[in-house]
């Protein structure tokens, strides 16, 4: 068979120089559009469910919320294993897949499972899907620095222009808040006025979330124009939260301000995020989407970054606390410079060794068609570029001139042989 082969090929020179040429494009090909890390992504093939149910223990989270999740998810195809944790106020639920499903299909399957599944949980629970990311996803940190400026006030900037815009480059999964105040309305209830005007808490809590909402009406018709009539009821103020009606004492309406006092404050918080020492901070965590390129992603991030700059208040600016692109150019470029000076040496080894520039040449040529067709590999078994595979191509160079070398010198030596004879 390997006769045979070798047969072909010395036939047809010319059609094994055009499939080497090809194979050396389609290396290059694959090298640009293969994923630049790093690290290897060595995580597990998981699914998050993520449940909030705020104000509750850890027991009652486990019995009323996670248990139920876990047993129903267990019945989903390809599953290895799940795992789950309880705490306070908060459920999550890993389901773990084999490593050759894909994670779109593993995600849409939990999907279809959890429609079934909450039926189970208290009403209004609804679980969530985490981002479709992985462990080594956080690529990009950043935080907003503005001397002297209210955290509750940058975190509103975070949450509602900096959060969505960057949520728009392509390959991030969820852009993750972190650090300030949450802005939220805290209605503080005196229960001594509540049995005094005889109002039950739940009557607050109602009238409150009704109150909250904007009425949609009928079209008005008048003058040949038409008129769309629609109440405007969203809070907009404290006071429009004091105003709220919960009852009435005879003709005289109760309202919230009647039984409680209504402030502007901050969201329960179960930590800080402290910078340097230099005191609290507000920023975002970016989180790649799973097979995406890191450098590429964290690229484009820095180029919105730079758009949503112009719209920031007088003062305020972005600050990178961490940039995985650093460490990837560091090591990729670490990489490549061991490369290159390996295939220089093993070039020259090869031409001192045998001394002789045509056979020098056939050895030599291989070492780049080889590293080509690696990343064409690479790319088709989902592998990206990162330390350990391109470590790995390093060291195999001496490996792939091996064999050259012991097949040119018996091609070498018979073909003396043949002309001796003659």
């Amino acid at each position: 068979m390997v006769q045979k082969l070798i047969s072909l090929s010395i036939r047809n020179r010319w059609l094994v120089l055009l499939f080497s040429i090809g194979l050396f494009v389609w290396g290059i090909y694959s090298m640009k559009q293969n994923p630049v890390d790093a690290i290897p992504d060595l995580s597990e093939n998981q699914v998050i469910v993520f449940t909030e149910w705020m104000g509750r223990s850890p027991q009652v989270i486990e019995d009323q919320i996670t248990y139920p999740l876990a047993s129903n998810l267990q019945g989903i195809p390809k599953i290895k294993n799940i795992r789950a944790s309880s705490m306070f106020g908060m459920s999550f639920v890993y389901i773990v897949f084999e490593d050759d499903v894909d994670i779109y299909w593993a995600r849409t399957r939990v999907l279809e499972r959890l429609n079934y599944a909450q039926r189970l949980l208290p009403e209004g629970i609804v679980p969530t899907l985490g981002p479709d990311g992985t462990g080594v996803g956080h690529v990009f940190w950043y935080t907003l620095e503005a001397p002297g400026s209210d955290l509750a006030e940058l975190r509103t900037l975070q949450d509602w222009y900096v959060k969505y815009g960057l949520q728009t480059v392509k390959g991030v999964s969820e852009v993750a808040s972190f650090g300030g105040f949450q802005k939220q309305y805290q209605i503080n209830i005196d229960p001594n006025k509540l049995n005094y005007y005889n109002i039950a808490l739940d009557d607050v809590l109602k009238a409150v979330k009704s109150s909250n909402n904007d009425v949609g009406g009928r079209k008005f018709e008048m003058s040949d124009m038409g008129y769309i009539i629609r109440g405007l009821g969203y809070i907009k103020s404290i006071k429009d939260v004091e105003d709220i009606p919960i009852g009435n004492d005879g003709t005289t309406p109760i309202l919230v301000k009647d039984v409680a006092s209504v402030q502007m404050g901050g969201d329960l918080r179960l930590g800080i995020f402290d910078e340097n020492g230099e005191g609290e901070a507000v920023g975002g965590i970016v989180v790649m989407r799973y097979g995406e390129n890191a450098d590429r992603v964290i690229t484009d991030v820095k180029v919105k970054m730079k758009e949503i700059a112009k719209g920031l208040p007088e003062g305020v600016k972005f600050k990178i606390a961490y940039d995985r692109s650093e460490l990837i150019e560091a090591s990729i470029s670490s990489v490549k410079k061991t490369i290159i000076e390996e295939m220089i040496v093993v070039s020259l080894i090869v031409l001192l060794f045998l001394f002789h520039w045509r056979s020098a040449f056939i050895i030599i040529i291989q070492i780049p068609v080889s590293i080509a067709a690696s990343f064409i590999l690479l790319q088709a078994f989902g592998i990206s570029s990162n330390i350990m595979s391109i470590t790995g191509i390093a060291l195999a160079i001496g490996v792939v001139v091996d064999d050259g070398i012991v097949m040119v010198e018996n091609a070498y030596r018979h073909l003396s042989e043949s002309q001796s004879k003659s």
